[in-house]
């Protein structure tokens, strides 16, 4: 009698407070999906990030309403909102114990950005975070980095704090943010103080 053998299910987590989501987000994401053969990539956003702790992001319902807009249509894209659900701060070894017990056969790779490498060995846990996940990192920057994660690279000069400072000062943010995520920026009165 032949042994089934278990298909793991490639599983990308991208998470942050995207505050707001736009197209370097997704775009990192989409090459993130591809480049690194995910099935599946769950954007997560936090509550407050513990490295965060004194920025004050959009209330969550918002910034989930703004992800589930952006991804809108996307088949491989989905959201979950479970660091939302839990007190603050969020902690990344949580989400990802809750994520294993969900999904035991599941193969995690969690997307970082680049500027979060040098702090990772600092993050709450990072042994026990280490061993339940693949770290790959999102690089923006365009600068030749050296560290032992897979690299997605795309030079791309989009921030959600220069969005919210367009915002604030009146100025467009169109092609910055899906239309949908523009939209909801634009009739819910978001950023408008800086």
């Amino acid at each position: 009698m032949a042994t089934k053998r278990i298909e793991l299910n490639k599983i990308g987590i991208f998470g942050g407070t995207f505050d707001p989501i736009h197209h370097g987000h997704l775009i990192l994401a989409r090459d993130a999906f591809e480049q690194l053969s995910l099935d599946r990539l769950i954007f997560i956003p936090a509550a407050i990030s513990p490295h965060k702790l004194k920025q004050q992001p959009t209330a969550p319902e918002l910034r989930l309403e703004m992800l589930r807009a952006a991804i809108e249509g996307e088949s491989h894209f989905c959201l979950d909102a479970l660091e939302l659900e839990r007190p603050a701060p969020s902690y990344t070894v949580d989400t990802m114990e809750a994520l294993k017990t969900r999904e035991p056969d599941a193969d995690f790779v969690y997307l970082i950005g680049e500027d979060n490498v040098v702090h990772l060995p600092t993050w709450h846990r990072f042994a026990d975070l280490s061993r339940m996940v693949q770290f790959a990192v999102l690089d923006r920057s365009g600068l030749k980095t050296t560290h032992p994660y897979p690299t997605i690279r795309r030079h791309l000069e989009i921030s959600a704090s220069d969005i919210r400072n367009r915002v604030a000062r009146g100025q467009s943010i169109r092609y910055l943010v899906p239309p949908a995520v523009e939209k909801i920026i634009r009739e819910r009165q978001l950023y408008r103080e800086s």
